[in-house]
């Protein structure tokens, strides 16, 4: 459903551009119901996810935390198990 929104904050190294256009944009066609928007939804569509993606820059860079970064591989690895189980 919404696989590219993923938790985005406190991981070494810190999130990319891409990683956080991927979640705007999968938050704003959930949202909307829009995959593809029509030409005379496309302007909107796209200034939301330019809108969406910004806010989600500035909390992600405006969080603070005391615990150690998170290994992105190791929680892959954790997903996966936790998937294994709910699905085996």
């Amino acid at each position: 459903m919404c696989r590219n929104i993923r938790t985005l904050f406190n991981f070494e190294p810190p999130a990319s551009e891409d990683e956080i256009h991927a979640s705007a944009l999968q938050f704003v066609r959930k949202l909307s119901g829009f995959n593809k928007p029509s030409k005379a939804n496309e302007a909107a569509f796209d200034r939301a996810v330019k809108d969406v993606t910004a806010a989600a820059r500035k909390l992600i860079f405006a969080l603070e935390t005391q615990a150690p970064p998170r290994n992105r591989e190791i929680e892959a690895i954790k997903a996966r198990e936790r998937s294994k189980a709910r699905f085996a």
